[in-house]
């Protein structure tokens, strides 16, 4: 989608420091970070959120979660860490390109975020 910062931040036309990319996904730093650790999950594919996904993508964002298992390491979350997924007005959801929040690096605690 040619408006969708993620899918300019995926094709490289804003730049980067993707901490993470395979052919599904990218993994990057939140630039407002609500938390020690704060990145964020994008699945290449576009669709706006969790509801408007079909099935076959809910398969490929299956498989992008099952990835980050071997990432904690890496990403320094193996103490444990939040995944957040927000959607529509409501739920504070900025862009319309379905991403993860991964949220940890600390103790959180209950409040929402």
């Amino acid at each position: 989608m040619e408006d969708c910062v993620f899918c300019k931040i995926i094709d490289g036309v804003i730049p980067s420091n993707k901490l993470y990319e395979d052919e599904d996904m990218i993994i990057i730093r939140d630039l407002n970070p609500q938390a020690e650790k704060h990145f964020l999950l994008i699945p290449k594919q576009h669709y706006a959120d969790i509801i408007e996904m079909t099935d076959a993508q809910a398969a490929t964002l299956a498989k992008c979660l099952k990835k980050l298992s071997a990432l904690v390491d890496e990403l320094g979350l193996s103490e444990g860490f939040r995944l957040v997924s927000n959607k529509g007005k409501h739920g504070c959801q900025s862009v319309k390109h379905l991403h993860i929040h991964i949220l940890g690096g600390q103790q959180l605690d209950d409040r929402m975020c």
